[in-house]
């Protein structure tokens, strides 16, 4: 039952029936409009999270950051910058150089957090500026002509046993977040720094070094995820990270990650992402406009955020 489920484990639990339940009321309206039931047909639900994976791999980086209790609202145009960086660089150095570009942010918004002590919420949306005033600058305001590497294009489209090579990607991803939040030092500062910070200061964690890691990660993820989404695309467009901010976040907070720090774990992330992926599916196939879907993950934030928010927290 659902409340003998530790504390920890409920927010999981609780996202994991809504994807049944949005499984299954997706597959009654396909059911009673078209006699089908793609939602359970095994090559649907991987082409779902074929797509969802450039969102999970955001949502990744988002959640070491989140768990400091801070947030990265540069991460739409590091995607962009990153991927309009590597298709117009080319050949061999296309991959480096979007990671490049990751590394360059991460640390300049983990920088003006830890260092400089400018609020996460309007450093990163400074730096979010630059970088889309940067790529328009570069393009002249028009949309790019470079298209993306047989690389990217391999990551983001070709399949490997039958299974598409970006979910092996974002399994990857997945599985270097959880070992490093589990099985690492580091880890478990981000989680001591983010309950306290002061406290794990004075126990001797270097709380500065902690937050630019976590926003140097969530700048690589944003990276990655770029590089995949231009080959998936074929080639960069401006603004193709916009519409990942908002899913990115209600992802992260449903799956039960504390938006004020401290709590939260790498699996309730990924069925956060699974719920918002199926969900964006169903009002895809409902046809709900974008207008609507937005409005429906800033609600979800909303709710998140009255449910887990609200609880005190001892400042430093």
């Amino acid at each position: 039952m659902l409340f003998s489920v530790s504390p920890e484990n409920r927010p999981i639990m609780v996202a994991s029936l809504f994807v049944i339940v949005i499984l299954l009321a997706g597959t009654a309206y396909t059911l009673s409009t078209t006699g089908t039931a793609p939602l359970l047909s095994p090559g649907y639900l991987l082409q779902q999270l074929q797509t969802g994976s450039f969102l999970g791999i955001c949502t990744a980086g988002m959640m070491m950051v989140i768990l400091l209790g801070h947030i990265d609202l540069s991460m739409p145009w590091t995607l962009t910058a990153a991927a309009m960086t590597a298709t117009a660089v080319g050949g061999e150095m296309a991959l480096p150089t979007a990671l490049a570009v990751g590394l360059a942010v991460g640390l300049l918004n983990g920088f003006g957090v830890a260092f400089l002590r400018i609020p996460s919420m309007i450093f990163t949306l400074g730096v979010d500026t630059v970088l889309r005033g940067l790529m328009v600058a570069q393009t002249g305001g028009f949309a790019p002509q470079d298209s993306a590497t047989p690389l990217m294009l391999f990551l983001a489209k070709d399949r490997i046993l039958g299974i598409p090579v970006a979910i092996f990607m974002w399994a990857g991803v997945s599985a270097i977040i959880a070992v490093m939040l589990t099985r690492t030092g580091f880890g478990r500062s981000v989680y001591a720094t983010g309950s306290r910070e002061a406290a794990a200061y004075l126990s001797g964690i270097r709380t500065r070094l902690v937050i630019m890691g976590a926003f140097v990660t969530s700048s690589l993820c944003a990276a990655t995820a770029g590089v995949l989404l231009a080959g998936y695309s074929a080639k960069a467009y401006q603004g193709m990270g916009n519409v990942f901010l908002l899913p990115a976040i209600a992802a992260v907070v449903l799956g039960g990650t504390h938006i004020l720090g401290g709590r939260g774990r790498y699996a309730g992330t990924l069925v956060g992402v699974i719920l918002i992926v199926l969900l964006n599916s169903v009002l895809s196939i409902m046809q709900m406009p974008e207008a609507g879907r937005q409005i429906i993950y800033g609600c979800v934030i909303i709710g998140m955020l009255l449910a887990y928010g609200r609880s005190q927290r001892v400042t430093s």
